[in-house]
């Protein structure tokens, strides 16, 4: 069993060796108090407390952390788990030690409906605590490193979820603040538990092949010093096989054996300046025979995390690939402890750049109003994945998640930019809105002040949550009344599938509880946020699903007891809605015009009864359509006519395509401007051949006046074929 004078002994050493500077006297009053604090608490493999927040003080102190940062972690506990208080620790050891105690306390005493809320608040309020004060979340990560490193002492359903939370949220964590040493720990530690089959395989064959793999990564580290050193470049140089998890995530993804994996072996050249790192990069591509595609430069083009390094994998004489990164010795201390490297405070001195924590700030913007479930996916999706790196026209460099389109781009610039765009560029050619982007493309984004803003099928299209939240704030503030038809349609829509009935709420008593477990101030404001995308018409009728049943019984009882319950019934026949069309059989309803095909008056059509989005209009030749013959789907379509006399406009699209060519985009917007026709939107894409295709979308009052655009486009020099749009 581990005592506490071995942690005590440790936690000295380290600070003696890693921050020397340290308030040993704060230090020592710290370890007292935690001490008295916890002295009635056992951890699980029976030994004291207090020796989880020395160890967590020296894995801090072993990053360079200052004198608060150690005495947050010893006391990190305190409020948490003893009765101490905020005011107590601020009183005995400053205001700013009790806020960093108080950002690394988790929420225990709320409740929670889930886990996903519970974990999202966790989030919330670290990230909140980071924008003031990234030691927090460094302590953080400390605290979950020690409790990796002592799992062996949880039960197996413990072990399982804090290995998943771990490897979920804290592993990636470590990685978008540059923490790499630590988060190959975690993902190494947490791997054991998730899949211990797997870990003991690997470690088998890698001890297996132990004494191999030095001698190999030993003739390589010779030869590559013995060519430096004849040339005058001063560097240490160090080899290691890769770390368990990333080989094991390797093996999966890519469905490949060890023997097929190409950096297995990886080999670190650290030298005194820049230029020296250019200078071995061409002696290692000298001397041995480069993979290609294989070489990246962190070094003019930053990760996010601050990593900066010369990567190339090349291929020995032996036959067998090894990586070779080259930084200077800046670079190595900042790819070990990443921030922590840049964010240390010295005798109360500041010197981090708060730029490179935007990303912070940006993440809190952007979840203000999301719910738990979506949060934990974003943070994954804008933190966790692998960055593209793109260019503005003028070269500044955006890093967005890997997967992102021109309208992920368009926000990163500005909200302002996104909700004006009308087409993008990429690498100087039109591209579509849901092109991918890669790395060093150069991405222009076209924006009109008569753009009518985003569509809805955006949220579909872009990747960062960054782009989702701002179309959604648009939509929110823009489209208050839509958003509330649109919501209220979902919402009752999925009542009457769950055979529960609107009026219910209605009800003057059971609506106040059921908006406070919402927590909405009113039905429109519930119907709002489901029709802008704050939330799914599903979670909120899961949240108060149980209240709704208990209701439709209680009326139910009551309607048998001889109790008059009214419930409004639609009364079936035949009404036009505004949108220009008329339904048979049903009353008033919301009215939807598919994208799929884009009907116009003039068209022969159908309709479909959709799930909370009322009745959506198809072209009768639309391919989605022919489900209407589907036994299983026939009671779901229902017959609809165009409303004579109408002048509305209607969007609708074609496809163009034609032999590529300069100002073509040009002339298809001449041909519709001589009409007096609004274009809604135009996206282009290459395709073999030296041809082009262009999807544009605009307004027409029906048939007859498509037809004549039609015909204008045929007319146009170069042109192939012009079709109505049809996905």
């Amino acid at each position: 069993m581990e005592t506490f004078q071995e942690h005590y002994d440790s936690l000295m050493r380290a600070i003696r060796r890693y921050t020397p500077y340290a308030d040993m006297d704060a230090v020592e009053r710290a370890i007292r108090y935690a001490d008295e604090k916890h002295k009635n608490q056992k951890r699980k493999d029976g030994s004291p407390y207090i020796i989880h927040p020395l160890a967590v003080a020296e894995i801090v102190a072993e990053i360079g952390l200052d004198t608060d940062a150690i005495l947050g972690a010893l006391l990190h506990d305190c409020i948490e788990d003893t009765d101490a208080s905020f005011d107590e620790i601020a009183d005995q050891f400053g205001p700013t030690v009790a806020e960093l105690v108080e950002g690394v306390t988790k929420l225990t005493r709320v409740e929670f409906s889930t886990l996903e809320e519970q974990q999202a608040e966790n989030l919330r309020k670290m990230f909140m605590a980071m924008s003031k004060d990234i030691r927090v979340v460094l302590i953080k990560i400390c605290d979950r490193l020690h409790n990796t490193r002592t799992m062996m002492y949880q039960s197996k359903e413990k072990q399982i979820t804090k290995s998943r939370e771990t490897m979920d949220i804290y592993a990636p964590l470590a990685h978008r603040l540059g923490m790499q040493k630590i988060k190959w720990e975690l993902e190494d530690t947490s791997l054991k538990y998730l899949d211990p089959q797997g870990y003991d395989e690997l470690m088998g064959y890698l001890e297996a092949h132990q004494a191999e793999a030095e001698a190999f990564m030993e003739n390589i580290r010779s030869r590559i010093s013995e060519r430096l050193s004849a040339v005058g470049i001063s560097c240490s140089i160090s080899g290691r096989i890769k770390h368990v998890y990333s080989i094991y995530r390797k093996m999966k993804s890519q469905n490949k054996t060890l023997e097929e994996l190409y950096d297995l072996y990886a080999f670190r050249v650290i030298v005194d300046t820049i230029s020296d790192c250019y200078n071995v990069l061409g002696h290692i591509h000298e001397m041995f025979k480069l993979v290609p595609g294989r070489f990246k430069d962190y070094i003019s083009t930053p990760k996010p995390n601050m990593y900066q390094s010369l990567h190339t994998t090349v291929i020995g004489e032996q036959g067998i690939p090894f990586e070779v990164q080259i930084r200077t010795k800046e670079m190595h201390e900042t790819a070990e402890y990443g921030v922590a490297a840049h964010w240390k405070y010295k005798e109360g001195v500041e010197t981090g750049n708060e730029k490179e924590f935007e990303w912070i700030r940006r993440l809190l913007e952007d979840q203000q109003e999301t719910d738990a479930e979506d949060y934990i996916h974003s943070l994954k999706v804008d933190m966790f994945d692998d960055e593209v790196f793109v260019f503005t026209p003028k070269g500044k460099v955006i890093s967005l998640p890997n997967g992102s389109t021109p309208i992920d781009f368009a926000y990163a610039i500005h909200s302002g930019v996104g909700n004006t765009m009308i087409g993008a560029k990429v690498n100087n050619r039109i591209a579509s809105y849901d092109v991918q982007l890669h790395n060093g493309d150069i991405v222009e984004i076209l924006t009109s002040k008569s753009a009518k803003g985003p569509s809805r099928d955006w949220l579909n299209i872009c990747k960062s949550n960054q782009a989702r939240s701002k179309i959604k704030q648009w939509f929110k503030r823009e489209k208050r009344e839509e958003n509330i038809a649109r919501g209220k349609s979902s919402f009752e829509g999925e009542l009457r599938r769950m055979n529960l009935s609107p009026s219910l709420l209605q009800n003057e008593e059971l609506q106040p509880q059921l908006l406070r477990k919402l927590s909405f101030d009113s039905l429109d404001d519930m119907y709002a946020a489901i029709g802008y995308g704050g939330i799914t018409a599903v979670k909120a009728i899961g949240k108060i699903r149980e209240d709704l049943l208990k209701a439709s019984r209680s009326a139910g009882s009551a309607k048998e007891s001889g109790k008059v319950i009214e419930i409004s019934q639609p009364i079936r026949q035949s009404r036009h809605t505004d949108a220009g069309v008329v339904v048979e059989d049903i009353d008033s309803c919301m009215i939807k015009f598919s994208r799929c095909c884009t009907p116009v008056p003039g068209d022969d059509i159908i309709g479909f009864i959709t799930k909370g989005y009322g009745v959506s209009i198809h072209r009768r030749d639309c391919p989605n359509a022919k489900a209407a013959n589907d036994p299983e789907q026939a009671a779901r379509w229902v017959n609809v006519s165009w409303l004579t006399g109408g002048s509305k406009p209607f969007a609708t699209t074609l496809e163009v395509l034609a032999e590529d060519r300069d100002a073509l985009l040009l002339d298809i917007a001449a041909a519709l401007t001589s009409r007096q026709i609004r274009m809604k939107e135009i996206f282009g894409k290459d395709l073999p051949g030296g041809r082009c295709q262009f999807t544009v979308t605009f307004e027409v009052k029906g048939l007859e006046e498509l037809t004549v655009v039609m015909n204008k486009f045929r007319d146009i020099d170069g042109v192939v074929d012009v079709k109505r749009g049809q996905n």
